[in-house]
């Protein structure tokens, strides 16, 4: 009988739902949105929609050095204008789109005359295939912000 009421408790143990670390959190933190300080929010914006295919959402501030942009359901980049002049950054820090067709956006990049590499730098447009499958390609925007391209499906 003993070994009935231990294996029975033993079994309700296990079975039982237990909340995780992350269920337990009052805070729910979810990403909202992506700031980038640039030098010139014209260009720049002009880069995100026109390359990149972001649109234009409501920004709050109306004075002539912020643009929003969606870049995804909830969330947004933020285009602030006031850097005094580009930076350089180090590959490994960039941003990531995914698009719906490499070859597609990559046609896009040959008529505006925007080169792309691949993560080890080859300058010759080439594609690079992780081990997953996914194809991508690196650029940099008007402020030297690297950004993936690839074909990601999530």
């Amino acid at each position: 009988m003993f070994r009935f009421f231990l294996t029975l408790l033993a079994a309700v143990l296990i079975f039982t739902p237990q909340k995780s670390n992350a269920q337990t959190s009052s805070h729910n933190a979810k990403f909202n949105h992506l700031a980038i300080y640039v030098v010139n929010l014209q260009r720049s914006g002009d880069f995100y929609k026109n390359v990149i295919g972001l649109d234009t959402i409501p920004e709050p501030f109306h004075d002539g050095k912020h643009l929003w942009l969606k870049t995804g359901p909830g969330n947004a980049m933020h285009i602030i204008e006031g850097a005094d002049k580009p930076k350089e950054y180090f590959k490994a820090n960039h941003i990531c789109f995914s698009v719906n067709s490499m070859e597609s956006f990559i046609s896009t990049l040959n008529k505006k005359g925007i080169g792309f590499e691949d993560f080890t730098g080859s300058k010759n447009n080439k594609v690079t295939t992780r081990p997953d499958g996914v194809k991508q390609i690196w650029l940099q925007d008007p402020d030297g912000y690297w950004i993936e391209i690839n074909d990601a499906k999530e």
